[in-house]
C-alpha cells in the first residue's frame, strides 16, 4: 500500500523505488500482487506512461490516509512525538541557505540529534511530490495554491554596492541617477529569462530601474556580483547585513526603500506531516521568523 500511494505521488516507479529504497523490481511487484490481493487493475501502464485508473486512484484516496495514520501510530509508540527522528529531505534557495540556514543547523541538531537533513539548494522550482522533497523554503508569492504555506518572515531589501565600484563611479544620488549614469547587477527568473527590475519607493513614489549589466538567477551569485564591484544591486538585508558591518559593501540610497517580500515553508496537503517535519517547521519560524 505504501509503495503504491509512493507511485502515484511520484508518477514513476524508478522515483518511488528511489525514495523507499528499494529495487525497483520490488516496487513493481508490490504493486502487481496489491492488485492480484484486490482483484482489481491499480495503474494502467504504457511504455510512455503510467497512471492510475478509476478504481486506483479512488483506492489511492483512502491508502494515502490509512498510511499516514499508521505512520502516526508508529511514531506515537516510538515515542517519537516526543523526541522525533528519521530522513528530512528540505530545498532553500541559495543564499539563503548558503548564509543563514546552514550555519544555523548546529543549533537544530543539538535540539534534534536523530533527524538527518538532505539539503537541496536552489533557486528554481521544485517539484516537491515528484522529486520526494518532504518541504521548501521559498521567497516571494505563493504562486502554487495546491501547497500549504506557513509564513516565516518577510525579508526586506537594501540597496549596495562594494567600495571599489563607488571609488571608480561614484555614490548614485537618486534611482534616476542609478538609471542613467551606473552600472546595475540583478536578478533574472529561469523559467523565463525575465529580468526583475530595482525597485525604489519613498513618500507614495514608484521607481522601476531596469537594463542591469549583469545578471544572475541565484541568490548567491548576486551577492557575489555585488561584492565583487560589478555594480549596484539589492538583496535581502539578512544577506547582506554582514558584509555592510565588515565593510565590504556599502548602503547606497537609504531614502529609498523596497517593498520586502515573504518566506513561507511549503509541503503538500496530500503528505503526512510527520513529527519531524513539524519539529523543522517550528524551529525554522522560531529561529527566521519575526515575532509581531
Amino acid at each position: 500500500m505504501r509503495a503504491f500511494v509512493r507511485v502515484v505521488d511520484t508518477g514513476s516507479f524508478s522515483r518511488a523505488s528511489d525514495q523507499l529504497a528499494l529495487p525497483r523490481s520490488t516496487v513493481s511487484k508490490l504493486i502487481t500482487d496489491l492488485e492480484k490481493h484486490l482483484g482489481i487493475q491499480l495503474m494502467h501502464r504504457t511504455t510512455r506512461a503510467l497512471a492510475p485508473t478509476l478504481e486506483g486512484l479512488e483506492y489511492y484516496r483512502h491508502a494515502r490516509r490509512l498510511v499516514a495514520e499508521l505512520d502516526e501510530v508508529d511514531s506515537a509508540a516510538r515515542g517519537q512525538v516526543l523526541k522525533p527522528g528519521g530522513h528530512l529531505r528540505v530545498d532553500a534557495p541559495a543564499s539563503f541557505a548558503n548564509c543563514l540556514l546552514i550555519p544555523a543547523l548546529v543549533d537544530f541538531h543539538r535540539e534534534y540529534p536523530d533527524i538527518t537533513i538532505a539539503l537541496g539548494i536552489s533557486d528554481r522550482a521544485v517539484n516537491i511530490v515528484g522529486e520526494g522533497v518532504d518541504c521548501v523554503i521559498r521567497a516571494g508569492k505563493l504562486d502554487d495554491m495546491a501547497m500549504i504555506g506557513r509564513k516565516v518572515a518577510d525579508l526586506e531589501y537594501l540597496t549596495c554596492a562594494a567600495p571599489s565600484y563607488l571609488d571608480r563611479r561614484g555614490v548614485p544620488q537618486s534611482p534616476e541617477d542609478l538609471q542613467n549614469n551606473h552600472l546595475k547587477v540583478g536578478y533574472f527568473f529561469t523559467g523565463s529569462g525575465k529580468p526583475e527590475p530595482l525597485i525604489f519607493e519613498t513618500a507614495g513614489q514608484r521607481i522601476e530601474v531596469n537594463a542591469c549589466a549583469f545578471s544572475t538567477n541565484e541568490g548567491n551569485g548576486l551577492k557575489e556580483m555585488l561584492l565583487a564591484g560589478l555594480g549596484v544591486g539589492q538583496h535581502f538585508a539578512s544577506i547582506v547585513q554582514h558584509y555592510l558591518d565588515t565593510g565590504q559593501l556599502v548602503h547606497v540610497l537609504p531614502y529609498w526603500s523596497r517593498p520586502a517580500t515573504p518566506l513561507h515553508i511549503l509541503y503538500p496537503p496530500n503528505r503526512h506531516q510527520s513529527a519531524r517535519l513539524k519539529v523543522f517547521t517550528e524551529w525554522v519560524i522560531r529561529t527566521f521568523g519575526v515575532r509581531e
